[in-house]
Parts: C-alpha cells; structure tokens; sequence
C-alpha cells in the first residue's frame, strides 16, 4: 500500500521514465471515475441514434458511463498518449482518384497489439513495485477513454470530439492502466480550440450536427469500417478515395504543426498501401485479401467490405481503365459488392456499355438490393 508522498513521488518519476522507454510520449494520471454529465452525453448519443450499428455501444452503457462501473476497485487511471503522426500530408492521397486511402493509423501494423504490448509491460513493473492491482485497456472495453484522457489533462475533446494535445496534434492513441493504486492526480486541460471549426467544415458528409457531436452514421470511418451493409446514395459520392477510415478532420487541425513523427517502426507506413492502386484491391479474392491483409486493423471489417469501399472509390476515380476491374466484380459471390459493382460501372461508362453489362447480369440477378441498383 502506497501512502508516503516520498514514496509516490519517486514511483511517479520511475513510471514516465518506463513510459517513455515504451515510446509513449505523455503521460497524465487520474481518478477512475468520470462525472455524471459524461454518461447523461452518450446516453442522449444513444437515444439520437447516432451510434448506428454499433449495438455494443447501448449494450455496455451502464459500464461505460465510468470506469468505476466497469471495475469497482479502480482507484486511479494511468492515462498514456502514443504519437502516430504521419510525415506526410495525409490531404495529399485523397486527390489521388485511382488510388486508394487507408487512414494513416492502420498503414501498417494494427495498433491494438503494439500498445497493449507496451501497455502490459508497464503495468506488470508498476504491480510489482506497488503491491496494486492492473488492468490494461486500449480501445476495446467499454470505456469512455477520451473523456478520461480530458480529465487527467492528456488533452481537450475538440469540435470533432477527437481529443487534441498540445504536444501531438490530434495523430494519437490513448491507452490506460487502471489501478486500485490511490495516486495523485494531474489537472484537467482547458480547450484550446477557440474560434476555429476547420474539422467542422472540412468533413465531406457533414457529420457533426453540432460543435462536439458527432452522427456516426454519416462519418466515413463508421461507414467504411463499422457499417456492414450497402452504404446510401447519398454519401457513396462524398467518400471520394477513402476505402477505410477518414483522416479529414484530423489532418486540418492546427495544433497538428506540434505533432511529434511517429517513431514506432511498426506504425510507420507499408509502401504498398501508402498510394495503392485501385485495380489491384479490386482482384482479391478472400485469400489474397487476407495475406495482404494479415496483422493489419483493415483485415477486420472483411474482404467484402472492403471491395465495397473500393468500388465506390472506383467509381468516385473517373478512371476508365477501372472499367474492366469493376465488370469482373458485377459476378462476385457477394451481393453487397455485386451492387457496388453496379454503382461503380454506372459513374465510369456510357449508356451503351452499361445497357451491354445489364443485359449479361441482370437477368440472373435475384438480390434486391443488387436489382435495386440496376433500376436506378
């Protein structure tokens, strides 16, 4: 048990300086518990429906609401900040048409393995030292790590609801180490945001009804990652590229000129996925998929996810040389290809050639959503 301020001062040094040989780049520490108002907000995000399919959001609620609900004896959060900030400008790729953009967090090796690894390194040191208990957390348990990381003074929530620091930008992740250890906590941050909305107004699908909330069912990262069905008309035009995640209101905000380059060698980006060509995506199959694929976060969301993403891209590229990949996908097994497939031909080719490819598809077609898009 820890109760001497010589002995917590000392075991709070010895902890940033085990942070830091991980490669975390903050550290902050807080109370494992958040206040009511912080619940009452993803509550009215629930009832909105602004959570789409995410039906783990509303089946975790309670536990969400804090931390303390999740694990009564939680005492303290160590709440920890991972730079993945590119060197690149990530704006440049989406004007990129006939290649694809991969959101720069998932380029290479997914983030969950990396950080936990490091995440449960600390944490054993810190049980072993401390006599407390542990528990690692990144991005996988219902807990609300954002409004965490706000309160321990990682960051400030910004306008897009992304937390931004003023040492890494927006391009970070949050992991934390929650303890039944009783130790000192640091000050919340204040929001630096000011006047500026230019996350508000660069997204593409006007995704955030307000300042600070967000309607995941236009994001185009919900789309491209969390939505399994056919995504509506009216965002395939928006998505431009963008066949996995969007970076948009990230890369624009202005704190990012104090964002540190990542220095994990296996965060930094695959050369294969930084400009991919369009064509290539398109020919996978399931297995080609997932050996491309294999140890990254895009394998998650499936090969007929993601060939739905590229075709929309595809049919976003104004490339005919696409025309002849997309055919090919018109007799894929999958139907929410097959109607993208549709799509996509629909944007690249004239009225004869789509009359051609309906008079040696459609027939045999029996999905409706697949007809659907046939008949538009």
């Amino acid at each position: 048990m820890l109760t001497l301020i010589s002995d917590l001062t000392r075991l709070r040094h010895d902890l940033e300086l085990r942070t830091r040989a991980e490669g975390f780049h903050e550290m902050r520490i807080t109370g494992a518990s958040l206040p009511p108002e912080i619940g009452a907000r993803l509550s009215d995000f629930i009832e909105q429906g602004y959570h789409g399919e995410m039906g783990w959001l509303p089946e975790t609620q309670d536990r969400r609401a804090s931390p303390d609900h999740m694990w009564r004896h939680a005492q303290s959060a160590i709440v920890l900040g991972f730079s993945y900030a590119p060197d690149i400008d990530p704006m440049w790729r989406v004007e990129q048409k006939s290649t694809g953009v991969i959101s720069v967090y998932a380029l290479n090796r997914d983030y969950h393995d990396i950080i936990k690894g490091k995440l449960k390194r600390i944490a054993e040191w810190f049980a072993r030292v401390s006599g407390e208990e542990v528990k690692v957390f990144v991005d996988t348990a219902p807990l609300m790590e954002k409004p965490l990381a706000a309160q321990a003074g990682l960051g400030w929530q910004g306008k897009h609801t992304n937390l931004v620091s003023r040492s890494m930008g927006s391009w970070f992740f949050i992991g934390i180490i929650l303890t039944t250890a009783k130790l000192p906590h640091d000050l919340a941050e204040v929001d630096h945001c000011g006047s500026c909305q230019a996350c508000l107004d660069i997204c593409p699908t006007r995704a955030f009804p307000k300042a600070g909330v967000l309607d995941a069912r236009r994001c185009i990262s919900y789309l491209t990652i969390e939505h399994k069905s056919h995504i509506a008309p009216e965002f395939r035009k928006a998505m431009g590229n963008r066949i996995y995640g969007c970076d948009d209101c990230l890369a624009v905000c202005p704190w990012n000129k104090f964002a540190v380059a990542a220095r994990e060698s296996k965060l930094q980006a695959r050369s294969d996925l930084l400009e991919p060509p369009l064509a290539g995506f398109l020919a996978l199959d399931d297995a080609a998929f997932r050996k491309l694929f294999s140890g990254s976060p895009v394998k998650r969301i499936g090969r007929d996810r993601f060939i739905r993403n590229c075709l929309i891209a595809a049919g976003n590229s104004g490339d005919t040389r696409l025309i002849e990949p997309v055919i090919k996908n018109l007799t894929d097994p999958s139907p929410l290809v097959r109607a993208m497939a549709v799509w996509a031909l629909k944007q690249l080719t004239d009225a004869e050639q789509i009359s051609t490819a309906h008079a040696n598809h459609a027939g045999s077609e029996s999905d409706a959503a697949v007809l659907k898009e046939w008949a538009v």
